[in-house]
């Protein structure tokens, strides 16, 4: 005992022995001390040291502790001092301040202990075991020592967990302890457990982890709660996040509906603490996760729809229209909202009823527009505005409508600010981010929808007191084109490429749009003249943005003008550019490094003003654009025709076969619906075959019965007869015999008995009489029946004719597609003769049951 005194704090004469001395003869006692207390003294003494030298102590004392875990699993105190050494040697102390080399070389101190101990995989599953214990000194250095080595390598303790019988739900365990160190503890190891890994997340969650995680973060106050509400969001976010077996787990389970009381806020909004922000921020990523764009188009439509109908989005738009909610906490609830209606009519309906509490009311699209085209506001703000109005009209063709038609001169009111009115003044004002953020909203309200298009040509706008209306279309393309007109607004590249993004969206598929543009005889020579000039690296992406425009005018030509048809243009193309250059320029578009950047996802992330140029939904245009267009200048004249008259013989050809589909579609509705008429008939008459054969039954159990009472009636007056005449020569010898003792009240009991059998006859005759009352009403209801299934089968006859007849049309019709050069399976007509083969052996079969009936 005198060496650990000399270790814990005495000072023995004589030279003192080094750091890495000392290490060696404590692992050597470890090693060889027979006595418990020994070797508990030597390993509380490793522990002591092992922060300050962990390079000595994890290089000659984690075997020797790894057999304590082994061997003394029956004393919890060595058991705990051997689990917290480990973790200071494997764990990188992240509490202390260091400079990068020092952070980098403990990092690295880390994962080569880690690697050391995770050589045998076995010690991972011991340490699983050891989580069993309840003891709290063993279980909370095992919890922290299995999450320092996730942290240095989580692929590879997960994939020994996984193997390991029962391993997550040892661990999943941990959330169910009543000591909150260790439930806190278990929550992180969780978090670290199922980062990236489906499998561990799969088996978490069907452990039951959202139903605790849900109850932890309620006991906690929701958002009001501490950090450990915190680490229960971070973990539901990694359980949820691109694993859609997950996520449809949570929604089938109606967890969505318990996220509502999150978003409950009160009027006063002034003063949140810094860990609600955190909350509420990840509250909304995981609503966001639930309806992401990336998840599954049916999935993401099922969550939306719940969020609907739990109230969710309602509470969320209350978050969106209150006052005093932290900026950071708006702006990511706007993106929250923007996904939870994206696509989703009803969502996108409701949305639009939305209106902000304010004197007069104001719809909430207008007052975020506001916000939108307002220099003044942040711009993540004005991003996630942008991506509202995006999600809005996004498969919203109901309110693209809405939006254009408060452009129209027919529904302007002078009295109060419109979506549309915004938009405008944004798309010409001389901030150029709200130039380009009022194109592109402007350009979702046309997107894929053709009268939208052609609706918008109709806005007029007033631009000087004293000159003529201008239409929207000719104002964006005179900022473009016109040199005295462009001044600094249009000379900046983000205004001019939203001013061009809109002109290709809105022209695209369009060829009265096309028509319109190009009736301005000052566009063509801009553009044109544009491509061509050799440009600066900043005007590239303009030049090929204008060389799609004049490709879109090219390709959606209707011929209408005759300055300016498919083929004229692509002679000054070759004459003014040249094909291979124009091609070339065309190319700059999907060459950029910022259009890859735009194509990944809808949302509009720009680390600055600067580098907003592209829209998601516009790189989609691009994509489907560029290959038509060089096909299209590439086209000689001959080419052309040769495909126009192709194209109009197939459309011929298509409207012939989509005729006769139509016809035939219509007789097979028709050969269905006599199909249903005939199975309904033969149902009906086999009804009325079970019921001929029950009143058969019945008929002849009356006449059964009927015989049997006419033989007992027929017994009974026999027996009366021979009984009255017993009787009557009875009586006459008795009155022979004994003529002086009968009187008149002697004779009345056999009066009495005569009377009686008298009326016992009369009540069989009345019997008999109605027995042949019912047989004669079964037999005329017999007939009635017989008549009415002869009836139902010339009804069957003439209906199986109707079907051959239309069957034979059917089979002429096919002929003649098939002249045509349609392909037509046969397998409907053998279904069809099929059918009426059964029919009529079915029909054979009743006429031979009706004729054994009868």
């Amino acid at each position: 005992m005198n060496f650990f005194r000399g270790v814990m704090g005495g000072q023995p004469a004589g030279p003192q022995p080094t750091g890495a001395e000392t290490i060696h003869k404590l692992c050597d006692r470890v090693a060889s001390s027979t006595l418990l207390e020994d070797r508990r003294d030597a390993v509380r003494a490793l522990k002591s040291l092992s922060k300050k030298y962990r390079l000595e102590v994890g290089t000659q004392a984690m075997d020797h502790l790894v057999h304590i875990l082994q061997t003394d699993r029956s004393d919890s105190e060595i058991l705990g001092y051997a689990l917290d050494t480990l973790y200071n040697i494997i764990c990188n102390d992240e509490e202390e301040e260091q400079d990068e080399n020092a952070q980098k070389q403990e990092e690295d101190l880390g994962v080569l202990f880690t690697d050391k101990f995770l050589a045998d995989s076995e010690n991972v599953t011991l340490l699983l075991t050891l989580l069993e214990e309840f003891d709290f000194h063993v279980r909370w250095p095992g919890v922290k020592l299995l999450t320092a080595l996730l942290k240095n390598q989580c692929n590879q303790v997960q994939g020994v967990i996984l193997v390991s019988p029962m391993g997550v739900s040892r661990l999943m365990d941990l959330l169910a302890d009543s000591r909150e160190v260790i439930r806190n503890d278990g929550l992180l190891l969780l978090q670290q457990l199922t980062k990236g890994n489906a499998a561990i997340q799969k088996i978490v969650a069907f452990e039951n982890a959202f139903e605790r995680l849900l109850d932890i973060i309620t006991e906690e106050g929701s958002s009001d709660g501490g950090i450990v509400v915190e680490d229960c969001l971070l973990l539901l976010v990694n359980l949820l996040k691109n694993n859609s077996s997950n996520q449809n787990f949570f929604k089938e389970g109606s967890y969505i509906q318990r996220m509502k009381p999150w978003f409950e806020v009160g009027d006063d909004n002034s003063g949140w603490s810094a860990q609600k922000v955190t909350n509420l921020h990840l509250m909304l990523q995981l609503v966001r996760v639930m309806v992401s764009p990336v998840n599954s188009p049916g999935a993401t439509s099922s969550c939306q729809k719940s969020m609907y109908q739990c109230g969710l989005l309602q509470q969320l738009c209350t978050i969106l229209m209150a006052t005093g909610v932290p900026a950071d906490i708006l702006t990511e609830t706007i993106n929250t909202v923007s996904e939870v209606i994206r696509g989703s009519q009803i969502n996108q309906d409701y949305f639009a009823s939305v209106n902000a509490p304010s004197n007069p009311p104001r719809p909430a699209i207008v007052v975020l527009l506001m916000s939108m085209v307002n220099e003044r506001q942040p711009f993540v703000l004005r991003c996630a505005v942008l991506y509202c109005f995006q999600c809005f009209l996004y498969k919203n063709q109901k309110g693209q409508g809405e939006i254009v038609a408060t452009l129209l001169p027919s529904t302007i009111d002078a009295n109060s600010i419109s979506a549309g009115q915004l938009l405008c003044g944004g798309l010409f004002s001389a901030d150029s981010l709200s130039n380009w953020c009022a194109a592109v909203a402007l350009a979702h309200a046309l997107q894929d929808n053709l009268t939208q298009k052609e609706q918008l040509l109709r806005v007029q706008l007033a631009t000087s007191l004293g000159k003529p209306p201008v239409s929207l279309l000719q104002q964006c393309t005179n900022i473009l084109s016109q040199g005295d007109k462009i001044n600094r607004r249009g000379s900046k590249v983000q205004t001019r490429v939203g001013l061009l993004m809109l002109l290709c969206t809105w022209i695209s598929n369009c060829p009265i749009a096309v028509t319109h543009f190009l009736h301005n005889q000052e566009n063509v020579p801009f553009l044109t003249g544009q491509i061509s000039e050799n440009l600066g690296e900043d005007e590239r992406l303009v030049q090929g943005l204008c060389a799609l425009l004049l490709g879109i005018c090219i390709y959606y030509n209707d011929n209408s003008l005759e300055n300016y048809t498919k083929e004229k243009l692509k002679q000054l193309i070759e004459k003014r550019i040249g094909k291979e250059n124009f091609v070339e320029k065309l190319g700059f578009v999907t060459k950029h490094e910022l259009y890859s950047r735009a194509a990944q996802k809808p949302q509009p992330v720009f680390p600055s003003p600067e580098q907003m140029l592209f829209d998601h939904e516009f790189t989609k245009l691009v994509k489907e654009l560029e290959g038509v267009i060089t096909k299209a200048v590439h086209k000689t004249s001959e080419e052309e025709k040769k495909e126009e008259e192709v194209k109009k013989t197939l459309e011929q050809h298509d409207s012939i076969v989509i005729q006769y589909k139509d016809l035939i579609r219509d007789q097979d509705t028709q050969i269905q619906e006599l199909r249903e008429q005939v199975s309904t008939l033969s149902l009906n008459s086999e009804q009325m075959h079970n019921q001929i054969t029950q009143q058969q039954s019945q008929i002849q159990q009356h006449k059964d019965q009927y015989n049997i009472l006419k033989k007992k009636n027929h017994h009974l007056m026999l027996l009366n007869y021979c009984f009255w005449s017993d009787s009557h020569v009875e009586a006459m010898s008795f009155l022979v015999s004994c003529p002086t003792s009968l009187s008149p009240r002697s004779l009345l009991p056999l009066q009495e008995e005569c009377r009686g059998l008298r009326e016992g006859h009369a009540g069989l005759e009345q019997q008999l009489a109605s027995a042949q009352s019912t047989v004669a009403i079964e037999q005329t209801e017999k007939t009635k029946l017989q008549q009415e299934v002869q009836e139902s089968k010339k009804e069957q006859d003439d209906l199986l004719m109707l079907l051959a007849d239309q069957d034979q049309k059917i089979l002429n019709l096919k002929q003649r597609l098939r002249d045509l050069g349609e392909t037509i399976e046969d397998e409907d007509e053998l279904d069809a003769r099929d059918q009426f083969g059964e029919d009529d052996d079915e029909d054979d079969e009743e006429e031979e049951d009706e004729e054994n009936n009868d």
